[in-house]
């Protein structure tokens, strides 16, 4: 009887140390997924983002390295280079000159990328495939902008139909819409043309705004832009104000009638509190 008790006992003892160590050996999933960004026809690079998934909700993941690859995920010369993401689980890698050999050899590329194993979790994959493609911007004497969007083909720049982009100006806090249509969508000549309506914004000191047209996180061609300066904005000159007295200026240079309206609420203040002392002393010298 006692045999069979502590059989009982050694196989409870051994599950709960099994379970022990499967939950101390546990990782969670790392998902990757990335995006391809090309800025004016001039500057490419690859954005990877890494999250989990923990108790139900998903958060983005920081201090992962993550592996940068073209159109191969092992082979060290399609290696392009090597970035950790940050806060927000992002890592962005500029496109380096040693991959304009393999970049010229197709007009389709995979790009892929592959994080280093760590403590809390396994490696990890992601991919995307991108046609290479370019906008142009061009504007008319009566401020209407065109966009067109081409394909590279074999050998060839080909229009492309069917795309949704965006038409704004650059600001500081954000793009601006040129009117108030959000998206256009590119015709059989992969053009679009789009009524520039914001008159009187402010541009520089010679009225220049820059015109940017936008395709975001297009499944075939990722991400791309094209810039146009044009002087169709209102001039504007930023005259200091450091010296002068302003509402919002450095201490010591508020408006002279602020400073009397503070001055006289404090004096007035006062001189209600001392005449208060005054009467409970002549109060208490009465012996009332």
């Amino acid at each position: 009887m006692n045999t069979i008790k502590n059989k009982y006992i050694g196989v409870i003892l051994l599950s709960f140390f099994s379970i022990v160590s499967f939950a101390q050996d546990a990782k969670n999933d790392l998902m990757l997924s990335m995006g391809y960004y090309n800025n004016n026809n001039l500057t490419q690079y690859l954005v990877a983002h890494a999250k989990t998934k923990i108790d139900g909700k998903f958060q983005m993941v920081p201090d992962v390295t993550i592996k940068f690859f073209i159109n191969n995920d092992s082979a060290a010369t399609n290696l392009l280079g090597t970035a950790v993401t940050n806060d927000k689980g992002d890592a962005v890698l500029m496109m380096p000159p040693s991959a304009k050999a393999e970049w010229m050899k197709s007009v389709k590329h995979t790009f892929a990328i592959v994080s280093t194993p760590t403590k809390l979790y396994d490696e990890a994959k992601g991919t995307v495939d991108v046609s290479k493609a370019k906008l142009k911007i061009d504007t008319t004497d009566d401020k209407k902008i065109i966009v067109t969007l081409l394909e590279l083909k074999d050998t060839a720049w080909v229009p492309v139909k069917g795309v949704d982009l965006k038409v704004a100006i650059k600001r500081l806090d954000g793009d601006l819409n040129v009117n108030e249509t959000a998206t256009f969508t590119t015709d059989s000549t992969g053009t679009i043309t789009a009524e520039f309506k914001r008159d009187s914004l402010p541009g520089d000191k010679d009225g220049n705004l820059t015109l940017i047209a936008k395709v975001e996180d297009n499944d075939i061609y990722g991400n791309l832009t094209a810039e146009k300066v044009v002087k169709w904005g209102s001039k504007f000159e930023y005259v200091s104000q450091f010296d002068k007295r302003t509402l919002f200026a450095r201490r010591g240079h508020s408006p002279w009638w602020l400073e009397l309206l503070a001055y006289t609420i404090v004096v007035s203040v006062w001189s209600v509190l001392i005449y208060l002392i005054g009467q409970i002393r002549k109060i208490k010298k009465l012996g009332v």
